[in-house]
């Protein structure tokens, strides 16, 4: 296991400048994601912790060692990608050997080495298969394997599901919080899916436009979100924001939206006359009498709960209650929100308040 810091860390190509200055630091045995939209530079980051990528300005360290100069093979690293890169005319166990082979490892260590590997992810039965006959789910596990034999200090993983069907997906994300937790590993993983990074990570690293928002372990960045971009980007679905302006009638504080709607406001700090941004999340909003007024839009019952999408002025807002609601598009209820789940940004800034 190695720590991983990455400090001021600039990339530039040519005369643009994509990365500015980002600091991260990862302890040893850390599951730390890197999330944000596409062209955040979140595969940048980890490509120039792989040494794919030259560093323009700042230092990254693994260990007490700064690897800035350090060739990708001598960094001590395995990566495993979004495309599995597989031979495909090698088998299973040839695959997830080969790069103890090109390091002329002794046959007997590869053996070992990938039997190891092969029944911490359950491939002993497929090692003498080829990557066509198998599932994608198995391929991925065999580029994990492929890693896994190297006994690197970091993992490093680009986007490694976005591939997979969605039930196939949720089994990896088990998988990979599993195998972390059994090697203890450091690992740094990429990936666009906020309920990846929630579930999987120990730290979240939020980016975005080649910047860090906000770092913080999953529930902190739900819970208290730095900013609007970090509050709409965490959770699904995303945070509900209506514009408007502080107000005060016989001494109490209120919000009142651009469109007039009243909502209920917690304790803050924000003046009378400030303009803020109001923020809830969809399963914070319950369905009642005495709520604010809404017309209902779209009602998408899941089962287990439903999904509310209704119109207050010009506003839309969704809700997810566990309640089966049989309102029609058109009828009118009523949203009840507690104001102790209500999130206030600074609406010049976007900084929460």
């Amino acid at each position: 296991m190695a720590n991983v810091k990455i400090d001021n860390v600039i990339k530039r190509y040519g005369a643009v400048q994509v990365m500015h200055g980002v600091d991260v630091d990862i302890e040893h045995g850390e599951f730390v994601v890197l999330v944000g939209p596409s062209g955040c530079g979140k595969s940048t980051l980890l490509r120039m912790l792989a040494g794919l990528e030259e560093i323009s300005g700042g230092t990254i360290s693994i260990g007490d060692k700064v690897v800035n100069g350090v060739s990708p093979k001598d960094r001590d690293i395995a990566m495993v990608f979004q495309s599995y890169a597989l031979y495909p005319h090698k088998t299973v166990g040839e695959n997830m050997g080969f790069p103890l082979k090109m390091a002329k490892r002794p046959k007997a260590e590869i053996d070992e080495k990938v039997g190891r590997a092969a029944e911490i992810l359950d491939l002993a039965h497929l090692l003498d298969r080829f990557p066509k006959q198998l599932s994608g789910g198995q391929r991925q596990r065999v580029a994990m394997g492929r890693a896994i034999v190297r006994d690197p200090q970091v993992f490093l993983f680009d986007e490694p599901l976005s591939n997979l069907d969605a039930k196939l997906r949720v089994t990896m994300r088990v998988e990979i919080k599993e195998l972390h937790q059994r090697l203890q590993t450091t690992i740094v993983y990429v990936t666009h899916d906020q309920i990846e990074a929630m579930t999987m990570a120990d730290k979240i690293v939020v980016m975005r436009d080649g910047r860090v928002e906000q770092i913080g372990a999953p529930l902190d960045l739900y819970d208290n979100p730095g900013n609007v971009f970090v509050a709409g980007f965490i959770g699904s679905p995303s945070m509900n924001f209506v514009h408007g302006t502080i107000v005060s009638e016989g001494g109490v504080k209120g919000f009142r939206s651009d469109d007039g709607l009243m909502l209920p406001l917690p304790e803050t700090t924000a003046t009378e006359g400030q303009a803020v941004t109001y923020g809830i999340r969809p399963e914070h909003i319950g369905v009642g009498e005495g709520g604010i007024p809404v017309n209902v839009v779209v009602v998408e019952p899941t089962g287990s709960e439903t999904q509310i999408f209704a119109r207050a002025g010009k506003d839309l807002i969704d809700a997810i209650v566990k309640d089966r609601i049989a309102a029609r598009p058109g009828a009118e209820i009523g949203f009840v929100i507690d104001p102790a789940n209500v999130h206030l940004f600074d609406r010049a800034t976007e900084k929460r308040i």
